[in-house]
């Protein structure tokens, strides 16, 4: 099992999540994030003053699943979020040791 860690931009999510969708998973978790990397940050103005907005606003999305659907996700991610601007985002792989249901005590791919 896998797990998939995707920071994209905050208006990609609902295509994101159709994608994925289409490639049959089921369950995603999202959280609201912020930060740069090559973006950088840039600056506003605010009553007159400016000033530097160094964090960004980001979601990631998380989602574990069996080794046989990752490069369909993988793809199906990249095609949704791409805008081809910077800051499109980043999506990292690793490995999962075990999976438990809380409610059912199922184990392993049963339990995605």
């Amino acid at each position: 099992m896998k797990k998939i860690e995707a920071i994209i931009k905050p208006f990609k999510l609902d295509e994101v999540k159709e994608a994925l969708h289409e490639v049959g998973l089921q369950g995603i978790t999202v959280t609201e994030a912020k930060g740069f990397g090559r973006q950088k940050g840039h600056t506003e103005l605010y009553r007159g003053a400016e000033y530097v907005v160094d964090f960004l606003p980001k979601v990631k999305i998380e989602v574990v699943l069996e080794d046989s659907l990752v490069e369909r996700a993988l793809e199906a991610i990249q095609q949704a979020a791409r805008t081809g601007r910077i800051g499109d985002g980043k999506i990292f792989v690793s490995s999962v040791e075990e999976v438990i249901r809380i409610r059912t005590g199922e184990k392993g791919p049963e339990a995605i």
